[in-house]
């Protein structure tokens, strides 16, 4: 009967059924047909599925990163990145991924950075004389860097999965994230010299100190996430709670977000919450009827079949997540996906924290993969430009983005460096 769940939800998912009505309908549908198992199974795995402390976490982060995008605090990290980079070759190309850099330590969010910072970069750069496809590519790609920089939506919902600790994913992202801009900033570099895009001059290190000090209180907010976590003064799901809180102060008393904006920003998060929590129960119950077939057995018995080479499986599932990444969203692919890899990952002894890194970085790649990317769609209403051009503009960058996803996958170093220093091996 594994064949009946893989097909019905391919078929509900061509149908252009909602990803979490076609796994529950195909799981109910299958329940029905099997007769075997009651229905009170589908409430039972709904409430396990919501029923983790770590899943807090999630609107938290989503308030955080609201009330940052609300008001005009973004705009502060865009000019400190313009008195850092703006001078060089790419001009602001360069400051609109170190502002996503920045940002990323703030929201855990692809969309949000898409939707909040990539609006105020893409109106920078066009009235500086950049080309909307230029600009809402790099914007695009830039923003993929949310989710590895910690704080991160989907390495909560990988450790929640996985049982892995939030606070080795989170240590596990930084040197990925920065690798990935750095490496988005050779390629603004590389095209900038093609293209003879403008540049701005050097304003100085006295502008650069006044840009930064004016910066300051938001800058500390990851500093107060990750120094909370791993001080031990509150767990990865509390500092979210933190970081709202925070992030809704400093909005307040800088008078960049209104006590008018907060209950908009309440309503926006709390649908973006239970469209993912949707997807989470959902995905549960599939999972759960998928593991009750043998389908995790299954695959590791077919894959082992092929090879029991780590670095061949990596080349499979980094195959597979960027396929599936070009047509649903990072969520489902990661709640579907993941449970029944696992027993094949760690039969091989690839180390879990390791691989949600490199799961969560496919999925973000996905997000700006064309024919289906969330954060492709973002871009192209804000930019107004049509698929194909934003298809012209993008590849480079995906590009830089993959040779990232291939050092994090044979350099497991640039992974588990920061989480054997601080968690040991």
């Amino acid at each position: 009967m594994i064949w009946f769940l893989v097909v019905g939800l391919v078929v509900l998912l061509a149908l252009n059924v909602p990803v979490a009505f076609a796994m529950l309908a195909t799981s109910i549908i299958y329940l029905l047909l099997l007769q075997e198992v009651p229905l009170i199974v589908v409430a039972q795995q709904v409430a396990a599925g919501t029923d983790k402390f770590l899943l807090l976490a999630i609107p938290f982060f989503f308030l955080a990163a609201e009330f940052m995008s609300t008001g005009g605090i973004m705009q502060r990290l865009v000019e400190l990145a313009r008195a850092i980079v703006g001078h060089v070759r790419g001009g602001l190309g360069q400051v609109n991924v170190l502002a996503s850099m920045m940002f990323a330590g703030m929201s855990g969010s692809a969309v949000a950075d898409a939707a909040g910072m990539g609006r105020i970069e893409i109106e920078m750069m066009y009235r500086s004389g950049y080309d909307r496809g230029f600009s809402g590519a790099i914007t695009a790609a830039s923003a993929t860097i949310g989710p590895v920089i910690p704080p991160s939506i989907p390495f909560v919902v990988y450790g929640s999965l996985a049982n892995v600790s939030i606070g080795k994913l989170f240590l596990a992202g930084i040197f990925p994230g920065v690798a990935m801009g750095l490496f988005l900033m050779g390629s603004v570099w590389v095209l900038a010299g093609r293209r003879n895009f403008p540049t701005s001059e050097w304003a100085g290190f006295d502008h650069l100190a006044r840009q930064f000090v004016h910066s300051l209180p938001v800058l500390a907010l990851p500093l107060i996430i990750l120094g909370g976590i791993f001080s031990g003064v509150f767990t990865a799901t509390e500092s979210a709670v933190v970081a709202a809180a925070y992030a809704l102060l400093i909005g307040l008393m800088m008078r960049e977000l209104r006590p008018a904006d907060v209950v908009p920003v309440l309503i926006r998060v709390g649908t973006d919450t239970a469209r993912i929590m949707l997807i989470v129960v959902s995905a549960t119950l599939y999972s759960w009827i998928l593991a009750r077939e043998g389908a995790p057995q299954a695959l590791t018995a077919m894959v082992l079949s092929v090879t029991e080479e780590p670095w061949l499986l990596l080349v499979l599932v980094n195959v597979l997540l960027l396929l599936l990444g070009c047509f649903m969203e990072p969520l489902p692919i990661m709640v579907i996906v993941v449970p029944n890899m696992l027993p094949l990952v760690q039969s091989l002894g690839i180390d879990l924290t390791h691989f949600g890194v490199i799961v969560t970085l496919n999925l973000m790649i996905g997000l700006i993969t064309p024919p289906i990317g969330l954060v492709m769609f973002t871009i192209m209403d804000i930019t107004k430009i049509p698929l194909d051009r934003f298809s012209r503009e993008i590849w480079p960058f995906l590009l830089a983005l993959i040779l990232v996803l291939i050092l994090v996958t044979y350099v497991p170093s640039v992974v588990l460096l920061l989480p054997e220093m601080i968690y040991g091996p």
